[in-house]
């Protein structure tokens, strides 16, 4: 058990002889919420980084996710920052391994901006 109250829960039960298991299961949810991306060039959206935090990172997975037609590129202030010290990935990295164009702030490609 992993807290005192689950511990006298279980007692509980099991002093009244109910059956039971404890924590059999996995339920998935989702949270709603909804996301403004920074910049909007035709049907491409422009996301700015300068640092990108895991709840960010994890915003971005959700937010493609939900909304996989979009073409939402990322654009770094430090693209070969690493996403955490204990991390060899890269912001550049993680993005390619969640499908995301990027690129440097001072570097963006004039085909993004058409």
């Amino acid at each position: 058990m992993r807290s005192k109250l689950e511990e006298q829960v279980a007692n509980l039960l099991d002093d009244m002889g109910i059956e039971y298991t404890y924590e059999a299961d996995k339920l998935h949810y989702v949270l709603e919420a909804s996301y403004i991306p920074d910049f909007k060039i035709g049907n491409v959206y422009l996301e700015t980084k300068g640092y990108f935090p895991p709840e960010q990172r994890r915003k971005m997975i959700a937010v493609k996710k939900a909304n996989p037609d979009l073409d939402i590129r990322l654009v770094f202030q430090a693209p070969m920052n690493k996403i955490s010290k204990r991390s060899k990935t890269s912001y550049a990295k993680w993005a390619e391994k969640h499908g995301f164009p990027w690129c440097a702030y001072y570097a963006i490609p004039t085909s993004w901006l058409k």
